[in-house]
């Protein structure tokens, strides 16, 4: 499979240049080159866009849900299928291969319900919920590749991301499953791909941002929408929270014909995310994810007075050194507070990472990746830890300080979110919460809102710490 921004060899460079890219994505100081870095301004206001790609870029593998799959038949008499096995699906041999090819071994379990769906004959429209890891993006690329004729020379399939980024990963997967149809390719419609008015595209699939889509379509006539026969929108919660980018999208799924396969994907499904997608997916089969709600049973949640900075450090010194800690996340409420756990951490000998808001989305995920293969036992951060990343090692979280609101009131979901990254998987966990006399009320606001226990722990006394049941 070729995939080409630009015509013939300086197409084919610049695959090459973009295939470097990505593999370097593991090295914590290399940005994408040619791709705009996302800086993130402040760690705790990451924006949707970036937060999707970091959770695309830590997630390359399937990862175990914790999620039930809820399916809507747009026609419930019909019967339900599902799939155990790639094989049932009855897909074309090099298709088969390009899917083993990427090291899926068998359907995950969003894919069990929505490719049967997907692949239909006739094709059927599908909204769903569905985040990173789940195997999304392979699903829709093969939907793609399973409809495109490879000897048919124009665009037939057609992907809309919010971000070129994000557009040029879900090209990857399209390029790795489809490396063994030799006459497919695909094509970028992202911002710097300029492509002179009358150009005929012989590329099948596009893959692109909605402005510059909308472009190629309507401006410069580079695509034939009629001819389009599935139209794939990724990402829609991003994209609403994109200004512009839904009037858009809907612009561009209005001049598609009747019969093309529509198909919607968002992490999320607030309102504003429904209301869109009911406008722009007509009669719609839809797959939601019932999320197993976050519980604070399993967790023993502590305290320890302090009266400053250093004293917190110093408690958390003993807890530190009384418990066996499997891997630990430490949540700071300012970016100077953690930098400066950070420093005194590492001055004293233990293995310590730092999620800075003065790193890019890719060094984050780089960041995140060495943690969850144990490189650094600790991890300090100042945000809700992209919420989607569950490390199974993690024992311990603690508060170095409490989560809260403009106001000095106490930020409930974010408590529950940062606690709530141990005592997954059905596990105990630990919670240590390190607080100043004067936050001891928004302390016993937290325990009374989520109905739970959290007790005083006497940091100087180690024979109280190690008689913690572990």
């Amino acid at each position: 499979m070729a995939s080409l921004l630009w015509g013939g060899d300086a197409g084919a460079a610049e695959s090459e240049r973009l295939n470097s890219h990505f593999s370097n994505l593991n090295h914590p100081l290399k940005n994408l080159r040619g791709v705009k870095s996302t800086t993130v301004r402040n760690i705790g206001e990451l924006d949707l866009a970036a937060n999707s790609l970091l959770n695309k870029l830590i997630r390359q593998s399937l990862v175990e849900s914790s999620h039930r799959v809820e399916v809507l038949q747009k026609d419930p008499s019909s019967p339900l299928y599902s799939v155990k096995t790639f094989e049932e699906l009855r897909l074309k041999e090099e298709l088969l291969k390009g899917i083993y090819a990427m090291g899926f071994n068998r359907p995950s379990k969003i894919q069990e319900m929505a490719l049967p769906m997907m692949l239909a004959h006739p094709p059927q429209n599908l909204i769903a919920q569905s985040q990173s890891g789940t195997g999304k993006t392979a699903a829709f690329v093969l939907a793609m590749l399973s409809r495109v004729n490879a000897l048919e020379l124009f665009p037939q399939c057609l992907c809309l991301a919010p971000t070129y980024e994000l557009a040029l990963q879900t090209g990857r997967v399209v390029e790795q499953m489809g490396k063994f149809c030799v006459d497919v390719q695909v094509m970028y419609a992202i911002r710097g791909n300029r492509i002179p008015r009358g150009t005929d595209i012989t590329k099948q699939i596009i893959i692109g941002t909605p402005g510059t889509v909308l472009d190629w379509c309507f401006k410069l006539k580079l695509i034939d929408l009629t001819k389009i026969r599935v139209f794939v929108l990724d990402e829609a919660d991003v994209m609403i929270d994109t200004q512009g980018f839904s009037d858009h999208s809907i612009r561009i799924q209005r001049a598609l014909p009747s019969e093309c396969q529509m198909l919607l994907f968002s992490a999320t499904f607030e309102d504003s995310v429904w209301h869109f997608a009911e406008r722009i997916i007509p009669d719609p089969n839809v797959i939601k994810l019932r999320k197993e709600e976050l519980t604070l049973n399993n967790i023993r949640q502590y305290y320890v007075l302090c009266e400053h900075r250093k004293d917190k450090y110093q408690a958390l010194c003993n807890i530190y050194g009384s418990i066996t800690i499997g891997q630990a996340i430490i949540f700071c409420q300012t970016r100077r507070n953690a930098k400066w756990l950070t420093v005194e951490m590492i001055q004293d000998g233990h293995q310590v990472s730092l999620l800075s808001g003065e790193l890019t989305v890719e060094q984050r995920a780089s960041i995140i990746q060495r943690f969850r293969d144990g490189k650094e036992k600790v991890l300090i951060t100042t945000n809700v830890c992209a919420r989607g990343i569950d490390v199974k090692q993690v024992t311990i979280v603690v508060n170095f300080d409490l989560p809260v609101k403009q106001g000095e009131e106490p930020d409930y979901e974010t408590y529950l979110h940062r606690i709530g990254r141990t005592g997954r998987f059905g596990k105990k966990g630990l919670a240590f919460n390190m607080i100043e006399v004067d936050k001891l009320p928004l302390l016993m606001k937290i325990q009374d809102h989520f109905n739970s226990s959290i007790k005083q722990l006497n940091a100087e006394d180690m024979d109280e710490i190690e008689k913690i049941d572990y």
